[in-house]
C-alpha cells in the first residue's frame, strides 16, 4: 500500500451532541477533554460521514487512521492528528501490518494484540493521550488532566501504557480485585511512570465503573477540580477519543479481506466481537454507517449473557448472579456503550434514552418498546457461549487449524459456529481476536491439556504454551514476573470518590 494521505474533506465541522440531550453541541475537542457529558449521557457525532471506502484502498494503515478519524476530529489541527497515528508505524506494533487477518478458510482472525500490552485496547490507547493533549491546546488550557479508568481487565495497562509520563496528565486505574488474570493484574501493578496509580478495589468492574461515573456526574467534585485548575476525563470508551480509533480497523479488516481474494470488492462480509462493555462492537457499527461492506455484526457473549437476553426479549436486566469466567475482560453487566446504540435505535431521542438509563441506574433494568427492540435485531444479532465450551473452542481450533485462541476470541468463535449452524450463512466472516493467548495462558493450557487450572503456574505457564505451540511470547510479558511491583493500593467501592478527591 501506498503511503500518502487524502486531504480535501470539505463541510463543516463535526460537532458532537448528548445521547440524553442534556448538553448543548460540543467540538471534538471539547468531547475529548470532558470524556463524557457531566451531568451522564455520551457523547456521539451530531452526524455520521459516508465515505467510499475504496478511496482508501492504497493506504498504509497509519494513513488510513488519519483519514477516518479527520472526519471526526475538525477541529483539532491536521498535523495533531498526523502527528498521533505515527505510533502505528513507528515500532510499537509489531511489522509493517499493526492489524493482520488471519485466514483459516471461510473466516479470519482479525489479531488486534501486537501492541505494547498484547491487547485490543492498544490500538486506541496508544492515540488517545496525543489527541487529549491536542484537545487540551487547542481549548487553550493550561489545566493538568486526571485520567480516571475502570478497567476490567485490558484498558488499565493499555491506558496506563499510553499515559504515562504524559505531560499534564494523571492516570488512575480501578480494577476489580480477584477479577482479572494474573497477568493483567501484573501488567498493572508493575508499571513505572511519575504519573501513573492503580488501585485494586473490592468488588466487580460493574461496581468500579458505576463509581467512576458517579465521580464524572458529580458537581461537588468537578467544582473541587476546576477550582484547583484539573480536568477529568476517562480513557474507557465512554470517551469519543477511545472509540474513535476503534472504527479504523474494521475498515483495515476489509481492505484485507479484499487484497486477500476472499471476497469480490463491494461484497459484503460478517464481523464477530467478542463484547463486553459493547465499544468494539459499536465501532463496527459505525463503520457500517460510514458505507463499509457489512452485513451482519454478531455481538458474543459470555456466561454473563445480559446482551443477549436483551435481543431475545427487549429487557436489559442487570439483576443476575455475577459470573467470574475464563473471560474476564467480559464479565460485565452493565455495558457502558450500549447508550450509544440504543440512542441510535429509538431514532436519536434523548428524552427516551435518558428515561431508559435514568432506570438502568436506578433500578437495574429497563424494556424498549416492539419498534426500538426490531431496530436492534436489524441491526445486530447476538449469542453466548457456555464455560465448558470456551475451553472446548480453543482445542478445537488449535488441533483443526494450529491456531491459538485467547478464551475472549474462543468465545466469539463459538458464538459464530452457532450462528453458521443455525442460519447456513457461508458469508466470509472476520472474528476479532481481542488478546493474544498468552495473557491467559493457565486457561488455554487448561484447554488444550485439561487438568485443573489452579496446577498452572502463571508464570511458567507463559513457557510452557510457547514451548507446545511455538508461538512466541510477547516482549512485553516476558519479564512480567521479576519485575518490581509499583502499586499496592486498595479500596471499597464507595471509597473510589474520596480516593479521586485527593488528586484535587
Amino acid at each position: 500500500m501506498n503511503k500518502r494521505f487524502l486531504y480535501g474533506f470539505s463541510g463543516g465541522k463535526t460537532l458532537y451532541i448528548s445521547t440524553r440531550g442534556n448538553i448543548e453541541k460540543q467540538t471534538s475537542a471539547e468531547v475529548i477533554a470532558l470524556g463524557m457529558v457531566p451531568t451522564g449521557g455520551l457523547f456521539v457525532p451530531e452526524n455520521i460521514p459516508e465515505v467510499n471506502w475504496q478511496d482508501y484502498k492504497d493506504l498504509d494503515y497509519a494513513n488510513l487512521a488519519y483519514n477516518i478519524m479527520k472526519l471526526y476530529l475538525q477541529d483539532l489541527p491536521a498535523e495533531n492528528i498526523a502527528s498521533a497515528v505515527k505510533v502505528y508505524s513507528d515500532g510499537r506494533f509489531n511489522g509493517y501490518n499493526p492489524v493482520p487477518l488471519v485466514d483459516v478458510g471461510s473466516y479470519g482472525f482479525l489479531e488486534l494484540w501486537h501492541g505494547p500490552t498484547a491487547a485490543f485496547k492498544d490500538m486506541a490507547l496508544q492515540v488517545l493521550p496525543h489527541l487529549l493533549t491536542s484537545s487540551i491546546r487547542t481549548l487553550g488550557l493550561d489545566s493538568e488532566v486526571l485520567i480516571l479508568t475502570a478497567t476490567s481487565g485490558d484498558t488499565g495497562k493499555a491506558a496506563l501504557e499510553g499515559f504515562k509520563d504524559v505531560s499534564g496528565t494523571r492516570i488512575v486505574v480501578f480494577y476489580p480485585a480477584g477479577g482479572v488474570s494474573h497477568v493483567q493484574e501484573r501488567q498493572m501493578t508493575t508499571t513505572d511512570g511519575r504519573n501513573t496509580h492503580v488501585v485494586a478495589v473490592n468488588g466487580n468492574f460493574d461496581q468500579c465503573q458505576t463509581a467512576v461515573k458517579k465521580v464524572f456526574a458529580s458537581d461537588e467534585l468537578r467544582k473541587k477540580f476546576n477550582e484547583s485548575n484539573k480536568i477529568l476525563s476517562s480513557a474507557n470508551s465512554i470517551n469519543w477519543g477511545r472509540l474513535l480509533p476503534q472504527i479504523v480497523y474494521y475498515f483495515w479488516a476489509y481492505l484485507q479481506t479484499v487484497a486477500q481474494g476472499k471476497i469480490n470488492a463491494g461484497e459484503k462480509i460478517n464481523i464477530v466481537v467478542p463484547t463486553g462493555n459493547f465499544g468494539n462492537i459499536l465501532a463496527a457499527y459505525y463503520a457500517k454507517r460510514m458505507g463499509l461492506p457489512i452485513a451482519n455484526l454478531i455481538c458474543a457473549s459470555n456466561k454473563n449473557n445480559v446482551l443477549t437476553d436483551f435481543f431475545h426479549c427487549g429487557i436489559y436486566n442487570s439483576n443476575r448472579p455475577f459470573y467470574l469466567t475464563y473471560s474476564p475482560s467480559m464479565d460485565i453487566l452493565i455495558s457502558s456503550n450500549f447508550e450509544r446504540f440504543i440512542f441510535e435505535m429509538t431514532g436519536r431521542d434523548g428524552e427516551k434514552v435518558s428515561s431508559l438509563f435514568t432506570r438502568l441506574a436506578t433500578e437495574g433494568i429497563f424494556e424498549v418498546d416492539s419498534i426500538t427492540l426490531e431496530k436492534c435485531r436489524q441491526n445486530m444479532i447476538a449469542g453466548w457461549a457456555q464455560e465448558s465450551s470456551v475451553l472446548e473452542s480453543i482445542n478445537i481450533v488449535y488441533k483443526e487449524h494450529g491456531y491459538v485462541l485467547d478464551p475472549h476470541t474462543a468465545v466469539g468463535w463459538k458464538v459464530y459456529m452457532d450462528y453458521r449452524e443455525k442460519n447456513d450463512d457461508d458469508t466470509y466472516t472476520v472474528i476479532t481476536s481481542t488478546a493474544s493467548p498468552f495473557k491467559f495462558a493457565e486457561t488455554v493450557l487448561l484447554a488444550l491439556k485439561g487438568g485443573d487450572n489452579k496446577n498452572y503456574d502463571p508464570w511458567l505457564a507463559l513457557n510452557e504454551l510457547s514451548d507446545m505451540t511455538g508461538w512466541e511470547i510477547p516482549t512485553g510479558l516476558k519479564k512480567l514476573q521479576s519485575m518490581p511491583v509499583r502499586h499496592n493500593n486498595k479500596c471499597d467501592p464507595e471509597k473510589i470518590a474520596s480516593y479521586v478527591l485527593a488528586f484535587a
